[in-house]
């Protein structure tokens, strides 16, 4: 109510000030006079809907001392130091590198020390290890495609296979993709390796989303045998362009400022023709990818 009073308020002012205007003749404006309306900016959509709420663990800093580096760009340092801090790297560099006086020290002599790998193309958490038909969530094989599908929501946070990834390969990130099935299979997702009771907590913060693509033998294979399209490479191809065609007229419509019904699957592509969604594709054939890069 008090929002509402002091609304009102305001507007009794606002026609005051207006009656002393007329009083002191100033002129009135004709409708001709009007600033033109503002043109109607593009209806858009949360691009976002389930944020990264990942924090870094508390810990104390660490330094590892005395190791072999290579530091992922060509450089090697031997008897270097590397110091974590608060859930980053804080400092890579010779002996003399600085140490907190609070640091836990490791004693790195005789061992070798990388940056964490980076898996681009990783089925954990939707394929979770090891292997159980119950959670094996990365192929909806109902439809060529399905780009209104997002990984994030069959990744099962708890599948042991991270563990065992960040353990015995140093795997401290990955994208997570749906599998090959399909045309178009759905979203993936940037992820740390890191223990988390929600997917929300392990997705990397500010990492863009992919679109999952296959072409060639998997969709053929899969819906070849189902007695529908695409049952062949140029099925592959029409279903495609099919599909990205009302997929750019959406995004005129968008970008025109026009009201359109949401489409959860043209959202994606739409963001995929905007730049905001990157393409992983599946093939097995260069010729194939180039007729992909060609569409």
């Amino acid at each position: 109510m008090g929002i509402r009073v002091k609304g009102s308020l305001l507007a009794a002012v606002s026609l005051a000030f207006a009656g002393c205007a007329a009083t002191d003749k100033t002129p009135a404006r004709s409708a001709g006079d009007r600033p033109a309306a503002k043109a109607a900016k593009p209806a858009r959509f949360d691009k976002d809907p389930y944020p990264s709420t990942y924090r870094a663990y508390p810990g104390q800093a660490t330094a590892v001392r005395g190791v072999t580096i290579f530091d992922g760009e060509g450089g090697r340092i031997d008897g270097g130091t590397v110091l974590l801090s608060d859930g980053k790297v804080a400092a890579v560099g010779g002996p003399d590198t600085a140490i907190p006086e609070d640091a836990v020290v490791i004693d790195g002599t005789g061992k070798y020390l990388t940056p964490g790998i980076i898996d681009v193309h990783s089925h954990l958490g939707v394929y979770p290890y090891p292997h159980v038909e119950a959670h094996e969530d990365g192929n909806e094989m109902t439809s060529p495609t399905t780009p209104e599908l997002w990984s994030e929501h069959s990744v099962w946070p708890q599948d042991p296979g991270f563990s065992r990834a960040l353990a015995n390969g140093g795997v401290t990130a990955l994208q997570i993709l749906p599998g090959s099935a399909n045309l178009m299979g759905g979203r993936s997702i940037t992820l740390k390796n890191v223990p988390s009771r929600t997917v929300q907590g392990m997705k990397f913060p500010g990492a863009p989303y992919g679109l999952k693509m296959a072409c060639g033998e998997n969709p053929k294979r899969v819906y070849g045998a189902k007695g529908r399209a695409p049952s062949t490479r140029m099925a592959n191809f029409a279903v495609n362009r099919a599909i990205w065609a009302k997929a750019a007229a959406y995004k005129k419509k968008l970008d025109e400022g026009k009201a359109v019904d949401r489409d959860l699957a043209m959202e994606t592509l739409a963001g995929v023709l905007s730049g905001e969604i990157l393409i992983h594709n599946h093939c097995y054939r260069a010729d194939e990818m180039a007729l992909v890069i060609d569409m």
